[in-house]
């Protein structure tokens, strides 16, 4: 079930009117997106609209699909500079919707998902994209998060062996058996290459075209980033390891992921070695243990493609990629590898 039903809708009305938010009507819903991971809702008075994310309902593993870090970032970062959506309410009651959800503003914002969304951006407009994309996250970590009240949002260093840890317990869930040696083997060479972490920042975690919203055109800042979202997997952390997850998104098998040819695959965007260089010129960290951080990027991207799969088997969500994100998991080992040497 991803549908809210009117009674949930009237609940969270109510977690609204006692956050301050008044509503102008009963609320309805529609869902923009999900089931491979977070349920994201649009819902509507009639007169004002705003965004609802929860879990899935069913399926969910120990540490993932966390809504309350997307919120207490977000509100972290809504006075940095950083494009996001305005944090509106948390509410962590399960009793409400049968899990935790948070409610944002609405941005009005284009989702670049699929090539056939990519198609209508000509070179020109591509470009001022990709500069954005770039931009925006090298501002991010830029952003001094002690400062902005993020001092106890993650531990400053370890980082990559923290993920590590996590990525390896969650493979321990939802991994398949029968490609438990190779993951096993990547999980040992990626111990024995642990790198000394450099830089701290605030890092998404799951950065691409597709975790933010781009300005339409005919407004001011057209075809630039209207906001970030999808923040889920954000923490204090190590920025490298961010921009080595963009990347990681960038190999064609990704589109098992997402279901269809993926924007952030496309041919047309620029090459992994381009996308790093861009990022480095606009004002990025250096990009050091490159080769370290892109093979923990495409385990995590394997961990990630086998926990849709596990929700799959599990009878949770809907939507593009649930039939196919498993064929995903052995490339992405395979590119892990390669990149350990």
């Amino acid at each position: 079930m991803s549908e809210l039903t009117a009674a949930e809708l009237a609940a969270v009305a109510d977690r609204l009117d006692l956050a301050g938010v008044s509503t102008a009507g009963p609320l309805t819903s529609d869902l923009i997106a999900g089931g491979r991971s977070n349920l994201t809702y649009a819902i509507t008075d009639g007169r004002t609209r705003w965004v609802l994310r929860t879990p899935p309902r069913a399926g969910r593993t120990a540490s993932a699909h966390d809504v309350a870090r997307e919120h207490r970032v977000t509100a972290a970062l809504m006075s940095s500079g950083v494009p996001v959506a305005d944090a509106v309410l948390l509410c962590k009651d399960e009793g409400v919707l049968g899990v935790p959800f948070t409610v944002s503003g609405f941005v009005d914002g284009l989702a670049i998902r699929t090539q056939a969304d990519l198609a209508s951006y000509d070179d020109d407009r591509l470009a001022t994209v990709v500069d954005s994309l770039l931009e925006t996250l090298a501002a991010l970590h830029g952003v001094d998060h002690v400062a902005a009240g993020l001092e106890t949002f993650g531990r400053p260093d370890g980082y990559a062996a923290r993920q590590l840890r996590r990525w390896s317990g969650q493979w321990d869930t939802v991994g398949e058996e029968r490609l438990d040696g190779l993951a096993r083997e990547v999980v040992a060479r990626l111990t024995a290459a642990l790198p000394e972490q450099r830089a701290t920042a605030v890092v998404h975690g799951d950065y691409r075209v597709d975790n933010t919203l781009l300005a339409p055109p005919g407004t001011a800042r057209a075809d630039r980033v209207a906001a970030v979202v999808d923040w889920e997997l954000s923490t204090i952390g190590d920025p490298v390891a961010d921009v080595a997850m963009m990347c990681a998104y960038r190999h064609p098998p990704f589109d098992l992921v997402v279901g269809a040819p993926s924007a952030w695959t496309s041919p047309r965007l620029p090459s992994v070695d381009d996308l790093a260089t861009g990022y480095e010129r606009v004002g990025g960290v250096a990009l050091e243990h490159w080769d370290f951080h892109r093979a923990l990027a495409c385990f995590k991207v394997a961990v990630i493609s086998a926990g849709i799969d596990h929700r799959r088997r599990a009878g949770s969500g809907a939507g593009a990629g649930f039939d196919t994100a498993g064929g995903a998991v052995e490339p992405y080992l395979e590119l892990a590898m390669q990149q350990l040497g």
